[in-house]
């Protein structure tokens, strides 16, 4: 099978974008199929550091299409300037395009988000402010305005017209805010819908005719299993799935056609915003993770939360995404401790459990139940075979690959393209 899935296994931040920008030299397509700019991917080539926020991570690859799938939401402002600001760098970016299916990420669901945690007090999801979660609340309201509106430049000022005067009123009497003014949000859509227009396809039909090609496609999806509508720590979670299942539902294509499904695990767990975190470090070495791994938010620079690995997450991940590999990131940053914790199951109300907890009440209870690993003082940036880690580095991999019950198919060492040792070939 041509279709390739990258996930990710705990709360956001594993690498995925490193990883997808390395299967994307050898993809002819790379496809985001859910979230928003919400979530950053962070890709570092020849020293130079980019940061996506909507597009594919594949678009360091000229020769890959580069489309964002129906599932995501689109802010079409940010989108152009990512497009504009990834241009200045000396990328092309003639390669991008949008599905007509996705919907459009309005002004108005930014402001209501910032509105909504504003109001929440300290029940707030800890969201970024994007607007996601109005803009997919909208969506499945049937009330969304999507790309293809804007090939009609009629329908689109009518929606338009209908859905913001809805808004206003809800902004206005729910949250005693500012209106928007119709016809300066119209403008500001005009100004931008000849550059957007060139991007509009379908999709679905370029995708699926790209697999039945035997053409390679990869699907890349933003945040994680942990932060999945469904599975994750409910309600600290994200509006979607990001699950490989999310694959078939936001890129229209069937699951037969998904044959290598990895997921990305942080050799230790890091989490932004609000939400239990069983094995998180309030200490000076969380501190010290927080530094070295340079762990503050690629999207909104809010400093990391940051513990110690957790299985029971990654276990998880693997069953609900039928992965066929798992690729470790970060381990460089673990290098220097004398003892490192792994977390394998949790004590809840006495009893031990190593399954996720569904209820958010019996997870903020949990206490971590840690095997401890003889750790390593060896510099390991530069390591670029497996053998030549140091024993103890290769006893903590083994074990992930061991009570995971999936393969390790790479592990990196370091954030540039080229810091990998490959165990199992990717392509």
């Amino acid at each position: 099978m041509a279709g390739y899935v990258v996930v990710g296994s705990q709360w956001g931040d594993e690498g995925k974008g490193k990883i997808v920008d390395l299967l994307g030299t050898h993809m002819d397509m790379v496809v985001r199929f859910q979230g928003g700019n919400n979530a950053g991917h962070t890709v570092v080539v020849n020293g130079q550091t980019v940061i996506l926020h909507l597009l594919p991570s594949g678009i360091m690859n000229e020769n890959a299409l580069c489309i964002i799938g129906p599932g995501v939401v689109v802010n079409p402002f940010v989108l152009l300037e990512e497009i504009r600001s990834l241009q200045e760098k000396g990328f092309s970016c003639s390669n991008v395009r949008i599905s007509d299916r996705a919907h459009l990420l309005m002004p108005y669901h930014k402001y209501i988000d910032a509105l909504e945690e504003a109001d929440a007090g300290a029940g707030k999801i800890g969201t970024t402010k994007n607007g996601i979660g109005p803009c997919y609340a909208d969506k499945y309201n049937r009330i969304g305005l999507r790309v293809c509106d804007l090939k009609d430049w009629d329908v689109f000022q009518e929606k338009l017209r209908v859905i913001l005067a809805k808004k206003n009123r809800q902004i206005v009497k729910l949250y005693d805010g500012k209106p928007f003014d119709y016809e300066e949000m119209l403008d500001q859509f005009k100004a931008i819908r000849p550059m957007i227009l060139p991007m509009i396809i379908d999709a679905v039909d370029k995708v699926n005719k790209a697999l039945d090609e035997g053409k390679n496609v990869l699907f890349e999806g933003a945040q994680a299993n942990m932060l999945d509508i469904n599975y994750g720590t409910y309600p600290y979670v994200t509006s979607s799935s990001p699950t490989a299942a999310g694959v078939c539902e936001g890129a229209g294509v069937s699951p037969k056609k998904l044959g290598r499904i990895i997921g990305i695990a942080k050799a230790y767990s890091t989490r932004v915003g609000e939400g239990p975190f069983v094995t998180e470090l309030n200490d000076e070495t969380g501190e010290q993770l927080r530094k070295t791994g340079n762990e503050y938010g690629a999207t909104t620079g809010r400093p990391r939360r940051c513990g110690w690995l957790d299985l029971p997450v990654v276990r998880q991940a693997v069953i609900i995404n039928g992965m066929t590999d798992l690729a470790i990131t970060k381990i460089d940053i673990l290098s220097g401790y004398d003892t490192l914790p792994v977390c394998v199951g949790y004590e809840i109300n006495g009893k031990v459990y190593d399954t996720v907890p569904a209820s958010i009440s019996d997870y903020e209870k949990a206490v971590p139940v840690y095997k401890n690993f003889k750790g390593w003082k060896e510099d390991i940036s530069n390591v670029r075979r497996y053998e030549d880690l140091p024993r103890e580095c290769r006893d903590y991999v083994e074990f992930i690959q061991d009570y995971c019950g999936v393969r390790i198919c790479l592990v990196s060492t370091g954030p540039d393209r080229e810091s990998n040792i490959i165990l199992n070939p990717l392509i």
